[in-house]
């Protein structure tokens, strides 16, 4: 299969909470589970159905500790058993915020030569 990611995937144990923004206001505040993260997007499991071409905002708790305040476009969705296996991208992410996860990418990198 082709890879069409536009930067390399990290994959991090951690969380984020998630609010629909478009249609009808939705105040119920979701955990999800990261499963990998690019600079230009990231992959989750998510208990709740979500729309495919919706925008959420999302408050991502990285590896240093820091939350990162991004918002995210859900571009695939999978149905597994009880869950739900997104792929999103993120929409307006600051440079220093998108610096964040490529630094983190760099050490990473060096770290497994």
């Amino acid at each position: 299969m082709d890879e069409r990611r536009k930067s390399k995937r990290i994959e991090l144990e951690s969380k984020l909470i998630i609010k629909r923004l478009s249609g009808e206001p939705q105040t119920e505040e979701v955990t999800i589970d990261i499963i990998d993260v690019s600079k230009t997007g990231i992959g989750f499991y998510c208990t709740k159905p979500l729309e495919i071409g919706a925008v959420y905002e999302a408050y991502i708790t990285i590896w240093t500790k820091e939350v990162i305040h991004a918002f995210i476009e859900v571009v695939r969705i999978v149905k597994e058993q009880d869950t739900f296996s997104y792929g999103g991208i993120f929409i307006g992410m600051s440079e220093m915020d998108s610096a964040r996860i490529a630094i983190y990418d760099t050490v990473i990198s060096n770290t497994e030569v």
